[in-house]
């Protein structure tokens, strides 16, 4: 498995990372267990949670995947001096069974402090590696939102500034309770804001950027990607199979047995105008080349220069194995050329 450096913190993370947002609803404990397992064994080293996860979330299961995930440390001695921990806040959000006197949650320092508080006791660690924002406090075209006709709305009253964020967050790393922390579905915009409150007020730097690339998403390229190179902000590259689309086991509108789309029907941003007939081309195109769809997602997606770890999801052990095999596929030329081509052809069906 490769290791990339993490931003400039000094950290090595592997190319790919586990994710982990189906546990303790899709998956049960044991099998959680037995996914990073396998993945310690193939040299992972990154393994990403959320304070709201399982998804979707729900009151009922928030925190589960972390707990599970301080399980998983309990029960293998030895593991947590192994894994790179990362987790997350929510931003601007109306899950106000997330926070203990139910109130909306936002990237106050009130939320931030009680947030990693909860996060630190269900994971039994004492620091989080990576603390990431999980998306802004401020409306962002994310998550599906078509960024070619993204109206930014009126500035919220109580919106909070990036700044002030920040602040709490560098005393989090300053009492040892977080050593890095990063941005998730962050625009250009925003991710320079952080940088520029860093560097001119002394806090902490952000290290990474948790955003959305698969071969139906390539819209990081656009100017994500050169802020990132030049300003040495590593890229998480989640859905790299588009929530399962690229592996083909939607196509025909086939619902196998136990898929997210099956379950939870929650796969809009995968099935704009064009996604489903684009996800099929490169469907077809694996398969003509001999090689899993999957592999050649997630191999496609490690090979950008910009990209550090392709964070993986799975619902099985199988699923898992046939995905981090994706780090020993070559992807020959002429592939690499069809795979422009569709991409000229059909640019990012679901962005």
């Amino acid at each position: 498995m490769d290791h990339r450096p993490l931003g400039r913190t000094g950290l090595s993370v592997s190319a790919l990372s586990l994710g982990t947002m189906t546990w303790g609803q899709q998956n049960t404990e044991a099998e959680a267990f037995a996914q990073m397992d396998l993945a310690l064994e193939r040299g992972v080293n990154l393994v990403d949670n959320a304070e709201m996860y399982p998804v979707p979330p729900m009151a009922e299961t928030r925190g589960r995947c972390e707990t599970i995930m301080g399980n998983w440390f309990a029960a293998r001695p030895g593991a947590r001096e192994k894994v790179i921990v990362a987790t997350k806040v929510v931003g601007r959000s109306d899950m106000g069974w997330l926070r203990e006197d139910g109130r909306a949650p936002r990237l106050t320092p009130r939320d931030i402090e009680e947030a990693v508080e909860a996060s630190l006791k269900r994971l039994g660690t004492d620091r989080i590696d990576l603390y990431q924002v999980h998306w802004p406090d401020r409306p962002v075209a994310a998550f599906g939102a078509n960024p070619t006709i993204f109206n930014v709305p009126v500035r919220p009253e109580d919106e909070t500034p990036i700044e002030v964020s920040l602040e709490a967050l560098d005393r989090l790393v300053k009492a040892g309770k977080v050593l890095h922390i990063g941005v998730s579905n962050e625009s250009t915009w925003g991710l320079m804001k952080w940088l520029h409150a860093s560097e001119t007020r002394g806090l902490a730097r952000v290290a990474s950027i948790q955003n959305a690339y698969s071969l139906v998403n390539r819209t990081f390229e656009t100017n994500l990607a050169e802020a990132c190179l030049r300003e040495d902000v590593s890229l998480l590259g989640y859905s790299a199979l588009a929530q399962g689309y690229l592996t083909g086991k939607y196509r025909g509108g086939a619902l196998p047995q136990g898929a997210r789309k099956t379950l939870f029907d929650r796969l809009k941003r995968y099935e704009g105008p064009g996604a489903v007939e684009t996800n099929d081309r490169y469907v077809a195109l694996a398969e003509e080349a001999g090689i899993d769809p999957s592999q050649m997602a997630i191999r496609f997606a490690m090979s950008r220069p910009f990209m550090t770890s392709v964070i993986l999801g799975a619902t099985s052990v199988e699923q898992l194995k046939v995905n981090l095999e994706a780090a020993d596929v070559v992807l020959p030329d002429d592939v690499l050329a069809e795979i422009d081509r569709i991409h000229r052809a059909h640019a990012n069906p679901a962005p």
